[in-house]
């Protein structure tokens, strides 16, 4: 199944952080904060072809995004999340 978003909207999918630290201590799902890291998945039509808005993400970018932005979505079997484009706060290189 294919995703469109619609609007200044693009879809993400969070990158899992590590289970185990760097001096090899595993940590269980209690103890582990979630990733604000994401690859973008879709961006809009409307982005891409706006004069207004300078859109500087593609398919295949890590983004950095606002905390609790964005609505989660089921799509087989992954979840996505659609958020609005102003809460994206980084692109990583």
């Amino acid at each position: 199944m294919t995703i469109k978003p619609l609007g200044e909207r693009v879809v993400i999918q969070k990158i899992e952080k590590e289970n185990v630290t760097a001096s090899g201590i595993v940590l269980p799902d209690t103890a582990k904060e979630e990733s604000n890291v994401a690859t973008v998945i879709a961006v809009s039509e409307e982005l891409k072809n706006s004069e207004d808005i300078h859109c500087d993400v593609v398919e295949g970018d890590k983004v950095i995004y606002s905390k609790y932005a964005g609505s989660e979505v089921e799509m087989d079997g992954e979840t996505v999340i659609v958020l609005k484009y102003q809460d994206l706060l980084a692109k990583l290189n």
